[in-house]
């Protein structure tokens, strides 16, 4: 299928990897050239602007958050006025559901198609096409391109005719990977204060009561200390929280954890921790319990 690809950044140039491996004829856009133009050795075809990778008919968005994203579709030139009738943008962006639906609206009033396709993984898992996909629209597209949401990952959830079905799965989901985050950092912070090894209690725990990715992949992560190598960044998963407490918000739903996990998010920050990925919660847990030195590896 021929396909547009907005948006280059590690999850956008995996995505744009995998795409290309499964045969995909794929056109890159990215502000930042250089990131289309490292593509082309892997078969892309790269972009001068946005409309130009919006004419292939289809055309997928992986942006930082609803602004970016909403320059890239209502700006002079954007997807909004360069995607031909009829065709289709899928957005694999975590948004707001508030700009899902607002995007879905704008996108039939242009006689357009609207899919949001959010993912879960890091980085290496998009490039490796092992990733989550979640998808929601109308049916009839949704089955034209699910080719394209195949290349992503083994496993594909259909939700639903409204886009912002996705969107909720996203959020839920990710507010569910930082309460994780949230939970092993307290518990780790305190194995290490008591005296138990944090990498033994880890690997316990993950090979019989907690034996899932989410687990393994950021209980390591916290134990290693290694924050600087950012698969998913602090300020980004602070950025979800909110998208989801305001969601939860607009349907008048309780979320109490979340807001001790934005609170985090927000130490996290003020501590100057904006350039480290999202499991420095575990940083923080262990300067509060006295233990820097001890465990900021990065």
């Amino acid at each position: 299928m021929d396909v547009g690809l907005i948006g280059l950044g590690g999850m956008g140039t995996g995505l744009a990897k995998s795409l290309l491996r499964a045969g995909h004829r794929v056109t890159v856009f990215n502000r930042t050239r250089s990131r289309a133009e490292a593509l082309r050795a892997d078969g892309a075809t790269v972009a001068s602007t946005s409309a130009e990778a919006s004419r292939t008919g289809i055309v997928m968005t992986m942006l930082a958050d609803d602004a970016a994203l909403e320059s890239q579709v209502f700006g002079d030139g954007g997807i909004l006025a360069s995607l031909p009738h009829g065709g289709v943008h899928i957005s694999c962006s975590t948004i707001s559901v508030a700009l899902s639906d607002r995007l879905t609206a704008a996108h039939s009033a242009a006689g357009q198609d609207f899919v949001s396709c959010p993912v879960f993984g890091r980085p290496e898992a998009a490039e490796a096409g092992r990733l989550a996909v979640v998808a929601a629209g109308p049916s009839h597209v949704v089955e034209r391109c699910k080719p394209l949401f195949e290349s992503f990952g083994p496993k594909l959830l259909v939700i639903g005719e409204k886009p912002s079905l996705a969107n909720v799965v996203k959020l839920s989901g990710n507010f569910l990977i930082a309460s994780v985050l949230e939970s092993l950092s307290e518990a780790l912070a305190f194995a290490r204060k008591s005296g138990v090894d944090p990498a033994v209690l880890t690997d316990f725990l993950t090979s019989t009561l907690f034996d899932a990715p989410v687990y393994k992949i950021y209980g390591g992560l916290i134990v290693a200390g290694n924050y600087d190598k950012v698969g998913f960044a602090l300020p980004l998963g602070l950025k979800d929280i909110r998208l989801v407490m305001q969601a939860a918000e607009s349907q008048s739903v309780p979320m109490p954890i979340a807001s001790v996990v934005r609170d985090r998010f927000l130490t996290a920050m003020a501590r100057g921790n904006a350039n480290k990925d999202w499991s420095a919660l575990g940083l923080i847990a262990m300067q509060d319990a006295g233990l820097a030195q001890i465990s900021d590896k990065s």
